[in-house]
């Protein structure tokens, strides 16, 4: 007897894709707020820090979120 898909709750699907979108939110705050600290002790005027932080956590949060959604569909099968 073949087995059947399961069926989650959908709110249950809701919550944990909101809840990688927040972390991801976080990731990308974290890094921008590390970056303009850092432009404010080293007094530097074009904002380097802030630039190259926000990129790279930025990075970060997507290969994150991929990594997560991966995973998540791995389960789901």
């Amino acid at each position: 007897m073949p087995e059947q898909p399961k069926k989650g709750n959908p709110l249950n699907s809701y919550a944990k894709y909101s809840g990688i979108g927040i972390q991801m939110f976080a990731i990308i705050g974290i890094g921008s707020f590390i970056g303009v600290k850092l432009d404010d002790h080293y007094g530097n005027e074009g904002s380097l820090w802030t630039i190259i932080l926000s990129l790279t956590a930025t990075i970060v949060a997507v290969v994150f979120v991929i990594r997560r959604i991966i995973a998540n569909s791995k389960d789901d099968n």
